[in-house]
Order: C-alpha cells, then sequence, then structure tokens
C-alpha cells in the first residue's frame, strides 16, 4: 500500500466531505477500528485513554465508548485541557456522547501536576494515545510533553492513534514522543513512520481502514486546492507570480481572457504580448492588463529576442491563445520554449514538435482529445480507462503534465494519474479552454506541475459550474472568470 504524506490524507478527508461523506462517518470508523484492536489485545482488564482536545481525541472518545460495551473492560478517559476547548464539532460531539457511555471517569486535566498524582498510570494494562494527530508540527506543549513522559515511563502496552504523538508523520522525527507498542494509523501508511528514525517511537505498524470514498483519492477536489501554496502576509508586488501570455494574432480575446483568469486565480502581474496590430484591443479588455505590442501580424522568429527578454521578467508563459498556426509562429515557438523553466501550452501552440520529450522545465500541456491526438499520433480512445493510460504514457515519455480536457479531464504527470469531473456542456462556448490555460498559469507560478494543473481543472470546472446556474446555456468565458474567486475561497 502506497504511503502518502500528512497533507496529502488530509485533502483526501476534505475531499470525502465534498462528495458527501459526514465527517463523523469517519471519526466513527477510526474509533470503532481502534476499539477492535485494544479489544482483540485484552479480554479483561484496565484501558486508559489520554486524548487531546483536536480530532486525534475525537477518535480516541469514540474508541472509549466503543470498548465501554465490552465485558470485563474498564476504560477511564483523560481529556488534556478542558472540554469547553475542543476545537473541532466531530470531537465535541463524541465527547458529550461519553457521559450516555456507562464510563464513570472522565478526567478534564489542565495541570502536569495533576497529570503527576494519577495512580492509573501504573495500574493500567492499555494506555492509547489520542493526545496528538498527524496534522500537528513542532514540540508539544507543556501538558501534552508531561502527558508523553507519563506514558513513556508506565510500563504499560501502548497503542497510539494514527500516529505516536510528538512524532513528525511527514519526517519521523520529534524531540518528545510517545514510544508506541502498537501505532495504529488510519487509510493509508504515513510516510514518515516508514523512515528508519521512526521505527523506535512506532512499534508495530498497522493500518486501518476507515470506508474512505475511492474517488476522494481519485478525483480532485477542494481538498486538493487546501494543498496550493498560501500567500504570505508579508508578499510584496510580484511575490505571488509574474505571467506571461504569449498569443494573439489570429483571434483578439483569447489572450485577454487567458491573462484576466491569470489575476483572478492570484496571479500578481499579468503581461500579455501580442501582435501590435491588436494590441490596442487587448488592452481596452481591462486596465488590469500590461498589453506589450510585438512587431508584425502574427508571432515570428523575428520577435523571439524580445519575447526571451520578457521571459527573464516572469516566473510562467502561458503560449498558445490565439497564436494561429502559421509556419512562421511555429518556428518562433520553437525557440521560446527552450527558454522557459515554467509554461503552460495551450491551443495553437500545440503540435508535435513543441517538445523534446527532455525537459528541463515544468511543462503543463492543455489538449483536448484532437490535439492530444496529434500529438501522440494515436487516436484516443473514448473510455476512462483508456485515456488515463494514454495520457499516463505520454506524460512520461515527454515528461511533462498533460491535461486533457473533457467532459472528464484527465491529468497525469507520468507517474499517477488525477481526474476531474466538474464543469458542464454548457462550457463548450468558445474561450473556456483559455481560461483554464490562465488559471493554470497563475497556479504554476507557486506550485509544482501536477498540483497546478489538476486545481486548475477542478477551479475552471466548478467556476463554470457557478456560472451555469446563473446563465445556463447563455454561460460566456467571462462568467467563469468572474466565479474563479469564489471557488478559490471554497463557496461552493
Amino acid at each position: 500500500m502506497d504511503a502518502i504524506t500528512s497533507s496529502r490524507m488530509k485533502a483526501i478527508d476534505s475531499n470525502c466531505e465534498y462528495l458527501g461523506m459526514d465527517p463523523l462517518q469517519l471519526m466513527e470508523n477510526a474509533g470503532a477500528g481502534i476499539a477492535r484492536e485494544v479489544h482483540s489485545r485484552l479480554d479483561t482488564g484496565k484501558v486508559l485513554f489520554i486524548a487531546g482536545r483536536g480530532n486525534n481525541g475525537g477518535d480516541a472518545f469514540v474508541a472509549a465508548r466503543h470498548l465501554a460495551l465490552c465485558d470485563g473492560c474498564e476504560v477511564k478517559v483523560v481529556l488534556l485541557g478542558r472540554s469547553s476547548q475542543i476545537r473541532t464539532s466531530e470531537a465535541i460531539s463524541n465527547f458529550r456522547l461519553l457521559k450516555h457511555s456507562g464510563i464513570t471517569e472522565v478526567m478534564e486535566i489542565t495541570d502536569s501536576l495533576e497529570l503527576d498524582k494519577l495512580s492509573e498510570w501504573k495500574e493500567t494494562d492499555i494506555i492509547v494515545d489520542g493526545i496528538l494527530g498527524s496534522g500537528v508540527k513542532g514540540s508539544p506543549r507543556t501538558l501534552e510533553s508531561a502527558a508523553i513522559g507519563h506514558i513513556n515511563d508506565s510500563g504499560s502496552f501502548v497503542i497510539s492513534i494514527d500516529v505516536p504523538s510528538g512524532l513528525d508523520v511527514d519526517t519521523g522525527e520529534g524531540e518528545v514522543s510517545v514510544k508506541a507498542s502498537v501505532t495504529l494509523t488510519f487509510h493509508r501508511p504515513k510516510k514518515g513512520l516508514l523512515l528508519p528514525n521512526a521505527s523506535s517511537f512506532i512499534g508495530e505498524l498497522k493500518v486501518i481502514g476507515i470506508g474512505v470514498c475511492r474517488d476522494a483519492e481519485d478525483l480532485v477536489g477542494p481538498g486538493d486546492l487546501n494543498n496550493l501554496k498560501k500567500r504570505s502576509y508579508m508578499a510584496h508586488k510580484g511575490n505571488s507570480g509574474r505571467v506571461l501570455v504569449v498569443g494573439g494574432g489570429a483571434y483578439y480575446g483569447a489572450p485577454a481572457l487567458a491573462g484576466l483568469a491569470a489575476l483572478r486565480a492570484g496571479a500578481d502581474i499579468v503581461t500579455l504580448a501580442v501582435p501590435e496590430g491588436i494590441a490596442a484591443t487587448v488592452a481596452s479588455f481591462s486596465p488590469d492588463l500590461i498589453v506589450h505590442a510585438l512587431s508584425g501580424k502574427r508571432l515570428h522568429p523575428g520577435n523571439v529576442s524580445v519575447v526571451s527578454e520578457l521571459i527573464k521578467s516572469h516566473d510562467v508563459i502561458i503560449m498558445g491563445p490565439g497564436l494561429g498556426k502559421e509556419g512562421a509562429t511555429r518556428q518562433a515557438l520553437k525557440r521560446i520554449v527552450p527558454m522557459c523553466k515554467k509554461a503552460v501550452i495551450d491551443a495553437d501552440a500545440l503540435h508535435d514538435s513543441i517538445i523534446s520529450g527532455k525537459q528541463d522545465a515544468e511543462i503543463i500541456l492543455t489538449p483536448h482529445s484532437a490535439e492530444l491526438s496529434r500529438l501522440t499520433y494515436e487516436n484516443v480512445p473514448e473510455d476512462v480507462e483508456g485515456k488515463k493510460a494514454l495520457v499516463l504514457e505520454f506524460s512520461k515519455g515527454m515528461q511533462v503534465v498533460t491535461l486533457l480536457k473533457g467532459n472528464t479531464d484527465i491529468i497525469s504527470d507520468g507517474d499517477g494519474v488525477k481526474i476531474n469531473c466538474t464543469g458542464n456542456a454548457g462550457m463548450t462556448v468558445g474561450g473556456t479552454g483559455d481560461v483554464l490555460a490562465g488559471i493554470a498559469g497563475a497556479l504554476l507560478a507557486a506550485n509544482n506541475a501536477m498540483d497546478a494543473a489538476s486545481c486548475a481543472s477542478f477551479i475552471n470546472g466548478a467556476a463554470g459550474d457557478l456560472a451555469f446556474k446563473e446563465k445556463g446555456y447563455g454561460l460566456l468565458a467571462t462568467d467563469i472568470i468572474e466565479m474563479i474567486s469564489t471557488v478559490m475561497k471554497q463557496e461552493l
């Protein structure tokens, strides 16, 4: 079973909720699994749960409730802190249920001196560690640190929930950590738990299934958006991305749509490099766009030196919207692409000679099926599984991230595949692909290409769905742009 990071697990949890699974269901499944594991190791005896104020503590409350139904098990619960300080609604709900579970001792302890007085440390057969979960980083606070020390000194059999408290689940390191006899981690093993430096803390590692929806892993969802890099409050103009759009000539709306979408998706500065004949028209779309006029009616090799200078002051280059397919334009593109460190290649820029397959850059390609067929010299399968296989193979061979647009979007970096199901039939209107390219370009400025492409696909489709609710089949690409911020704030 593949290991995952804590941030990926958090994304999966969020995606489950988006798909309709109540977080209480996952907590209930986790707690029931813990209780079964405890009971399998103890028919009769004393069990002490040490719970924190987050969801790790919530899992402990559920497990304690289930275990209290087992004849011969004497269950006690210690909450580190006041119940009024419990941080999540799920954990609060399950703490309140403890008073109906037959457990007579539920202690709220706020001072490490109170922990010192507990006789249960030496009188308990099994201690269940539910103090700190996989999302906690850094050294434990005084109360939690004291509880960890008592657990390690107790001599009892210790079962840790998800991760030994105090251990960094991604690095396997921790200055003050529980030394568990068994660690029960959820859904998939976490990467840090498999590292050699974690072996002295985790004991036996067991993975408990908690009923995660398969689609929560395979589909792009709001959880994936949560893992995008956040803008620092110390940021200055340009720190969150400078995007250059090289397009226009055959069409003038396409580069403007891509540029406006990039701004709505969080880019600080967007420059459009377009032929001089349309520069004034493109500039008229918005004062927020910086327009740089290129000589000629189409992009041509004589523009390369000018574009190369613009590339130096931008983080991401978007190439293709509205360019046209003239031979001189393709010649210019072939010289421009190798200059880019990060690029989104879309529409008219998508042809088989544009990339070499040995990339030193992070490149996202955004073809539809006909364009992918021209790139691969293969017919694109009708079924999703066939498309996934083709996109995976192509991306691996060309060392790019491919975002295949369609009723279901397929995204691959050559190692894995994600799918996106947001979007609707109203988005067949012209310009939606340009919007997608703009979103991808903005996200690529601060994120890796796979995350940028996957989240751009979701954002574009979800914004289109919100626009469709208002406009129906009369929606326009500009309507989608106006909904980008709403989706990124997750007001879905």
